[in-house]
């Protein structure tokens, strides 16, 4: 047996198909699946509700270190579930506001810091597939197959914005356009884990690809890497 279990990383910013691609690579190998974002997003709904400024550090830490939160997923490469308390938060956490919010607290060490514990519990047997933006550079820099995804914001943009609609939310291409490029520079120039690629990361450019495409060049890379361990325990 492998001393640790063995993690893929897919790394990037917002819209460029990590989340779809790291569920369907779960279920293809049997692994689990982190959405490392849901605890930065739960932490800021947290902040948010307070009536906290989230641009002060020690009132975030000193608020976060009462906050209960909790992660549920019932099947390895379900959708995890997140509770404030006793409160099912999964869909509030999606907002383009908590978004927002969660990119600002994530610049504070302290933040990142806090959010560490909840993302390293995932990593169990047979395998993990950690989705983020400083998986493979920071949380699991050890992990024996690191992927970075990037798309043309525009295009990016506009995969939110269609996922947006199709949820019922009505907000403007330009809107999403414009959160998303602030988001970018405050996720790529934070001083802490900024949202770079790993040195031996593999970089897809998804920006023209569908995600059958990108999903079956990570599989087939996956598979190749893991072939000796047949990705289990054994």
């Amino acid at each position: 047996m492998r001393a640790t279990p063995p993690v893929i990383t897919i790394d990037g910013p917002s819209g460029c198909g990590k989340g779809t691609v790291a569920h369907r690579l779960a279920v293809a190998l049997g692994w689990r699946v982190l959405d490392s974002g849901v605890v930065y997003r739960a932490m800021a709904l947290s902040i948010d509700r307070a009536h906290l400024a989230p641009t002060e550090e020690s009132t975030v830490l000193a608020h976060l270190a009462h906050v209960n939160i909790q992660l549920v997923q019932p099947n390895p490469s379900d959708e995890t579930a997140v509770f404030l308390e006793t409160d099912n938060v999964t869909d509030h956490i999606r907002s383009e506001r908590c978004s927002q919010l969660a990119s600002l607290i994530a610049q504070f060490p302290g933040v990142r810091a806090a959010a560490l514990p909840y993302q390293r519990m995932y990593r169990v047997w047979p395998g993990l597939i950690a989705d983020g933006r400083d998986m493979g550079t920071v949380v699991f820099p050890d992990a024996p197959l690191k992927f970075f995804l990037d798309a043309a914001v525009e295009e990016r943009a506009h995969r939110r914005h269609t996922q947006l609609i199709r949820r019922g939310v009505v907000v403007s291409f330009e809107s999403v356009l414009s959160e998303m490029e602030k988001r970018d520079y405050q996720d790529r120039t934070r001083l802490v884990a900024p949202t770079l690629p790993a040195a031996d990361a593999i970089i897809l450019d998804t920006t023209h690809l569908s995600v059958e495409d990108v999903f079956d060049r990570m599989l087939t890379i996956a598979q190749r890497t893991f072939v000796s361990t047949k990705v289990t325990s054994s």
